[in-house]
Protein backbone atom coordinates (compact mmCIF):
# COMPACT_ATOMS: atom_id res chain seq x y z
CA UNK A 1 0.00 0.00 0.00
CA UNK A 2 1.35 3.48 -0.82
CA UNK A 3 2.40 5.53 2.19
CA UNK A 4 0.22 8.54 3.03
CA UNK A 5 1.78 11.97 3.27
CA UNK A 6 -0.51 12.76 6.20
CA UNK A 7 -2.83 10.87 8.56
CA UNK A 8 -5.30 12.23 11.10
CA UNK A 9 -8.65 11.57 12.76
CA UNK A 10 -11.83 13.60 13.05
CA UNK A 11 -13.91 12.13 15.83
CA UNK A 12 -14.18 8.41 14.89
CA UNK A 13 -13.28 8.94 11.23
CA UNK A 14 -9.73 7.91 10.25
CA UNK A 15 -8.31 9.82 7.28
CA UNK A 16 -5.21 9.55 5.10
CA UNK A 17 -3.91 11.94 2.44
CA UNK A 18 -1.91 10.66 -0.53
CA UNK A 19 0.31 12.51 -2.99
CA UNK A 20 -1.88 11.81 -6.02
CA UNK A 21 -5.02 10.04 -7.25
CA UNK A 22 -3.12 6.92 -8.28
CA UNK A 23 -1.71 6.34 -4.79
CA UNK A 24 -5.04 7.21 -3.18
CA UNK A 25 -6.92 4.69 -5.34
CA UNK A 26 -4.34 1.97 -4.85
CA UNK A 27 -4.33 2.47 -1.07
CA UNK A 28 -8.12 2.31 -0.86
CA UNK A 29 -8.26 -0.77 -3.09
CA UNK A 30 -5.62 -2.51 -0.98
CA UNK A 31 -7.55 -1.70 2.18
CA UNK A 32 -10.80 -3.05 0.73
CA UNK A 33 -9.21 -6.17 -0.78
CA UNK A 34 -7.56 -7.06 2.52
CA UNK A 35 -10.88 -6.66 4.33
CA UNK A 36 -12.74 -8.84 1.82
CA UNK A 37 -9.96 -11.44 1.94
CA UNK A 38 -10.24 -11.58 5.72
CA UNK A 39 -13.99 -12.15 5.58
CA UNK A 40 -14.04 -14.81 2.88
CA UNK A 41 -12.33 -17.52 4.92
CA UNK A 42 -15.35 -17.90 7.21
CA UNK A 43 -18.24 -16.51 5.17
CA UNK A 44 -20.32 -17.92 2.33
CA UNK A 45 -21.47 -14.45 1.31
CA UNK A 46 -20.02 -10.95 1.60
CA UNK A 47 -22.27 -7.98 0.90
CA UNK A 48 -20.93 -4.65 -0.32
CA UNK A 49 -22.31 -1.38 -1.68
CA UNK A 50 -20.31 0.55 -4.28
CA UNK A 51 -20.43 4.11 -5.58
CA UNK A 52 -20.48 5.16 -9.23
CA UNK A 53 -18.56 8.27 -10.26
CA UNK A 54 -15.33 9.30 -11.99
CA UNK A 55 -13.89 9.92 -8.52
CA UNK A 56 -13.89 6.15 -8.03
CA UNK A 57 -12.01 5.29 -11.24
CA UNK A 58 -8.59 4.71 -9.68
CA UNK A 59 -10.07 2.71 -6.82
CA UNK A 60 -11.84 0.30 -9.18
CA UNK A 61 -8.84 0.12 -11.50
CA UNK A 62 -6.67 -1.24 -8.71
CA UNK A 63 -9.36 -3.34 -7.00
CA UNK A 64 -10.19 -5.25 -10.18
CA UNK A 65 -6.61 -5.46 -11.46
CA UNK A 66 -3.67 -7.68 -10.67
CA UNK A 67 -2.54 -8.51 -8.04
CA UNK A 68 -5.35 -7.35 -5.72
CA UNK A 69 -8.24 -8.94 -7.61
CA UNK A 70 -6.69 -12.40 -7.28
CA UNK A 71 -6.76 -12.15 -3.46
CA UNK A 72 -10.57 -11.90 -3.36
CA UNK A 73 -13.02 -14.77 -3.85
CA UNK A 74 -15.45 -12.68 -5.87
CA UNK A 75 -17.91 -15.56 -6.18
CA UNK A 76 -18.79 -14.88 -2.53
CA UNK A 77 -19.42 -11.17 -3.09
CA UNK A 78 -22.90 -9.72 -3.57
CA UNK A 79 -22.77 -6.08 -4.71
CA UNK A 80 -25.30 -3.26 -4.70
CA UNK A 81 -24.83 0.15 -6.25
CA UNK A 82 -25.95 3.27 -4.42
CA UNK A 83 -28.24 5.22 -6.68
CA UNK A 84 -29.73 5.53 -10.14
CA UNK A 85 -31.51 8.20 -12.15
CA UNK A 86 -35.22 7.62 -12.61
CA UNK A 87 -35.99 7.03 -16.27
CA UNK A 88 -32.56 5.81 -17.40
CA UNK A 89 -32.15 2.23 -18.60
CA UNK A 90 -29.13 0.13 -17.71
CA UNK A 91 -27.58 0.59 -21.15
CA UNK A 92 -27.90 4.38 -21.09
CA UNK A 93 -24.31 5.71 -21.12
CA UNK A 94 -25.03 8.12 -18.24
CA UNK A 95 -26.64 5.52 -16.00
CA UNK A 96 -24.76 4.41 -12.94
CA UNK A 97 -25.27 0.81 -13.94
CA UNK A 98 -23.35 1.52 -17.14
CA UNK A 99 -20.51 2.84 -14.97
CA UNK A 100 -20.58 -0.26 -12.76
CA UNK A 101 -20.61 -2.66 -15.69
CA UNK A 102 -17.65 -0.87 -17.27
CA UNK A 103 -15.49 -0.44 -14.17
CA UNK A 104 -16.46 -3.31 -11.85
CA UNK A 105 -19.11 -5.87 -12.73
CA UNK A 106 -17.59 -6.92 -16.07
CA UNK A 107 -14.15 -7.37 -14.53
CA UNK A 108 -14.79 -9.71 -11.58
CA UNK A 109 -17.04 -12.81 -11.23
CA UNK A 110 -19.47 -11.54 -8.59
CA UNK A 111 -21.94 -13.88 -6.93
CA UNK A 112 -24.64 -11.29 -7.70
CA UNK A 113 -25.05 -7.64 -8.65
CA UNK A 114 -28.35 -6.12 -7.54
CA UNK A 115 -29.22 -3.27 -9.89
CA UNK A 116 -31.38 -0.28 -9.13
CA UNK A 117 -33.80 -0.29 -12.05
CA UNK A 118 -34.16 3.37 -12.89
CA UNK A 119 -36.49 2.56 -15.75
CA UNK A 120 -38.97 0.68 -13.51
CA UNK A 121 -42.58 1.58 -14.24
CA UNK A 122 -43.27 1.86 -10.50
CA UNK A 123 -40.27 3.45 -8.71
CA UNK A 124 -41.86 3.01 -5.27
CA UNK A 125 -42.20 -0.72 -5.91
CA UNK A 126 -38.57 -0.78 -7.00
CA UNK A 127 -37.60 0.85 -3.69
CA UNK A 128 -39.46 -1.88 -1.80
CA UNK A 129 -37.78 -4.62 -3.86
CA UNK A 130 -34.33 -3.24 -3.10
CA UNK A 131 -35.15 -2.73 0.58
CA UNK A 132 -36.06 -6.40 0.84
CA UNK A 133 -32.76 -7.40 -0.77
CA UNK A 134 -30.70 -5.07 1.41
CA UNK A 135 -32.20 -6.36 4.64
CA UNK A 136 -31.80 -10.06 3.88
CA UNK A 137 -28.37 -9.96 5.57
CA UNK A 138 -26.17 -7.24 7.08
CA UNK A 139 -24.05 -5.05 4.79
CA UNK A 140 -20.35 -5.68 5.36
CA UNK A 141 -18.88 -2.75 3.46
CA UNK A 142 -19.81 0.49 1.72
CA UNK A 143 -17.31 1.93 -0.78
CA UNK A 144 -18.31 5.51 -1.43
CA UNK A 145 -17.29 9.03 -2.35
CA UNK A 146 -18.44 12.47 -1.23
CA UNK A 147 -20.40 14.86 -3.43
CA UNK A 148 -19.56 18.53 -3.91
CA UNK A 149 -22.49 19.32 -1.61
CA UNK A 150 -21.33 16.73 0.93
CA UNK A 151 -23.81 14.07 -0.13
CA UNK A 152 -23.44 10.34 0.38
CA UNK A 153 -25.15 8.48 -2.47
CA UNK A 154 -27.92 10.87 -3.55
CA UNK A 155 -28.71 11.95 -0.01
CA UNK A 156 -28.32 15.68 -0.73
CA UNK A 157 -28.62 18.08 2.22
CA UNK A 158 -32.31 18.89 1.60
CA UNK A 159 -33.34 15.22 1.80
CA UNK A 160 -30.63 13.65 4.01
CA UNK A 161 -31.80 12.08 7.26
CA UNK A 162 -29.42 10.49 9.77
CA UNK A 163 -32.41 8.66 11.30
CA UNK A 164 -34.05 7.72 8.02
CA UNK A 165 -36.67 4.98 8.55
CA UNK A 166 -36.29 3.88 4.91
CA UNK A 167 -33.50 1.87 3.30
CA UNK A 168 -34.24 3.12 -0.23
CA UNK A 169 -36.18 6.16 -1.37
CA UNK A 170 -37.00 8.46 -4.28
CA UNK A 171 -35.33 11.88 -4.10
CA UNK A 172 -35.27 15.14 -6.00
CA UNK A 173 -31.68 16.15 -6.76
CA UNK A 174 -30.54 19.60 -5.72
CA UNK A 175 -28.88 21.97 -8.18
CA UNK A 176 -25.36 21.56 -6.74
CA UNK A 177 -25.62 17.80 -7.12
CA UNK A 178 -26.87 18.12 -10.70
CA UNK A 179 -24.15 20.61 -11.60
CA UNK A 180 -21.55 18.16 -10.24
CA UNK A 181 -22.64 15.67 -12.88
CA UNK A 182 -21.78 18.31 -15.50
CA UNK A 183 -18.48 19.14 -13.77
CA UNK A 184 -17.60 15.43 -13.82
CA UNK A 185 -18.17 15.31 -17.57
CA UNK A 186 -21.15 12.97 -17.33
CA UNK A 187 -23.65 15.37 -18.94
CA UNK A 188 -23.20 18.31 -21.35
CA UNK A 189 -25.34 20.74 -19.32
CA UNK A 190 -27.42 20.86 -16.14
CA UNK A 191 -30.61 20.78 -18.21
CA UNK A 192 -29.62 17.31 -19.43
CA UNK A 193 -29.23 15.92 -15.90
CA UNK A 194 -32.29 14.06 -14.58
CA UNK A 195 -34.04 15.71 -11.65
CA UNK A 196 -35.04 12.58 -9.71
CA UNK A 197 -33.34 9.39 -8.60
CA UNK A 198 -33.65 6.30 -6.47
CA UNK A 199 -31.04 6.22 -3.72
CA UNK A 200 -29.99 4.04 -0.83
CA UNK A 201 -30.51 6.13 2.30
CA UNK A 202 -28.13 7.09 5.09
CA UNK A 203 -29.59 4.21 7.09
CA UNK A 204 -27.53 1.89 4.87
CA UNK A 205 -24.35 3.79 5.74
CA UNK A 206 -25.17 3.76 9.46
CA UNK A 207 -25.89 0.03 9.41
CA UNK A 208 -22.84 -1.11 7.38
CA UNK A 209 -19.99 -2.76 9.27
CA UNK A 210 -17.31 -0.68 7.49
CA UNK A 211 -17.15 2.44 5.34
CA UNK A 212 -14.34 3.15 2.87
CA UNK A 213 -14.56 6.59 1.27
CA UNK A 214 -12.41 7.77 -1.67
CA UNK A 215 -12.34 11.49 -2.52
CA UNK A 216 -9.97 13.14 -5.04
CA UNK A 217 -9.79 16.55 -6.73
CA UNK A 218 -9.98 20.24 -5.85
CA UNK A 219 -13.69 20.29 -6.69
CA UNK A 220 -14.27 18.27 -3.50
CA UNK A 221 -11.97 20.33 -1.22
CA UNK A 222 -14.78 22.40 0.34
CA UNK A 223 -16.91 19.33 0.97
CA UNK A 224 -13.95 17.50 2.52
CA UNK A 225 -13.19 20.47 4.79
CA UNK A 226 -16.84 20.57 5.89
CA UNK A 227 -16.80 16.82 6.48
CA UNK A 228 -13.71 17.01 8.67
CA UNK A 229 -14.09 20.34 10.44
CA UNK A 230 -17.76 21.30 10.28
CA UNK A 231 -20.57 20.38 12.66
CA UNK A 232 -22.02 16.90 12.33
CA UNK A 233 -25.21 17.74 10.48
CA UNK A 234 -27.27 16.88 7.43
CA UNK A 235 -26.09 20.24 6.04
CA UNK A 236 -23.08 18.08 5.10
CA UNK A 237 -24.33 14.48 5.07
CA UNK A 238 -20.78 13.07 4.87
CA UNK A 239 -20.18 14.19 8.46
CA UNK A 240 -22.15 11.07 9.35
CA UNK A 241 -18.89 9.15 8.89
CA UNK A 242 -17.44 10.83 11.97
CA UNK A 243 -19.98 8.92 14.06
CA UNK A 244 -19.39 5.57 12.40
CA UNK A 245 -17.31 3.09 14.45
CA UNK A 246 -15.29 1.87 11.43
CA UNK A 247 -14.92 4.47 8.68
CA UNK A 248 -11.82 5.32 6.63
CA UNK A 249 -11.36 8.32 4.32
CA UNK A 250 -8.81 8.29 1.47
CA UNK A 251 -7.90 11.67 -0.05
CA UNK A 252 -5.50 13.00 -2.63
CA UNK A 253 -3.58 16.20 -1.90
CA UNK A 254 -5.99 18.29 -3.99
CA UNK A 255 -9.07 17.18 -2.04
CA UNK A 256 -7.21 17.87 1.22
CA UNK A 257 -6.06 21.34 0.16
CA UNK A 258 -8.29 23.18 2.66
CA UNK A 259 -7.49 21.01 5.67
Amino acid sequence: MPSPIREFASDALQAAVFANRHDMGRAAATYVAEYLHGLQAHRDEIRMVVGSAPSQDEFFQHLTGSPLSETVDWQKVVAFHMDEYIGLAADHPQSFRAYQFEHFVSKVPLKAFHQIRGEAADPEKECRRLSDLLTERPIDLVCCGIGENGHLAFNDPPVADFEDPKWVKIVELDDICRQQQVNDGCFPSISAVPTNAITLTLRVFVSAAKLSCVVPATTKAKAVAATINGPISTACPATLMRRHPDARLFLDSDAAALL
